[in-house]
């Protein structure tokens, strides 16, 4: 396995999302479902890799674990018009530890990144964001793939508790199911929100895709670890906007 340079999270390393998606993937196809992904270390880009039964290699250095496991729990209800407003306050238009994230990253062109931005909603540490995915994405029959899916439900998480806890994290654990398929060029809603159970440096989270109508098509699980990286300013602050494509 490669898990190429333009799906990085931070700078020189995978996204966690895609990384995660990539090995739940191959063990368990056809979208990962019922795998819990754990992160070891951060996951090497145009390497050459090696899936074993227990998990990802570079080397003999174990990357990522994966363990059975279900995705539980219940799903903030956000609706497409809270999403779109919610977005204008979204932190990473001001000030961002990965700003070329290929999730979330400002800096990242329309095809190129997924340009995902949750902000506030406003209530129980909530986020959310609109997604249409880009056909660029998506398979044949117009459907997103499971590792992109995986990546676009991995930085929404992460966003609420950083939200929470206003120090940068990256993504130690993952799980994802998908409940039916996710069409490209269409609206979605993309919510995270901060899960009980927080340590001082584990940060668990939730998140889930739904349709412009609401219907549920994804949820994912997550566990965040707070770590100590520089943030760089992305624009004025209290002036956020949308960049352009």
């Amino acid at each position: 396995m490669r898990l190429p340079a333009r799906f990085n999270g931070p700078d020189g390393s995978a996204n966690g999302g895609y990384a995660c998606g990539s090995l739940a993937c191959v063990l368990a196809p056809p979208d990962g479902a019922g795998l819990h992904v754990l992160l070891r270390r951060p996951s090497p880009l145009d390497v050459d890799l090696t899936v074993r039964d227990d998990g990802l290699y570079d080397g003999e250095h174990l990357i990522a674990q994966a363990q059975a496991g279900e995705v539980i729990g219940d799903v903030p209800s956000v609706t497409l018009a809270q999403a779109q407003e919610a977005e204008s306050r979204y932190i990473g238009f001001v000030q961002h530890a990965f700003p070329r994230c290929f999730t979330c990253g400002p800096e990242r062109a329309a095809g190129d990144g997924l340009r995902i931005f949750p902000g506030s909603v406003g209530h129980d540490g909530v986020v959310a964001a609109v997604w249409e995915p880009d056909p660029a994405f998506a398979d044949a029959d117009g459907a997103v793939d499971a590792v992109t899916l995986w990546a676009a439900l991995d930085c929404p998480s992460g966003i609420a508790v950083i939200a929470k806890s206003g120090r940068p994290a990256v993504l130690g654990r993952m799980a994802v199911v998908r409940h039916a398929p996710v069409v490209a060029g269409r609206p979605h809603v993309v919510v995270g929100w901060p899960r009980q159970g927080a340590g001082r440096r584990s940060l668990p989270a939730g998140s889930a895709l739904l349709s412009e109508d609401g219907e549920l098509l994804a949820q994912a699980e997550a566990v965040w670890v707070s770590v100590d990286v520089p943030i760089h300013d992305t624009g004025a602050p209290g002036t956020p906007a949308r960049p352009s494509a």
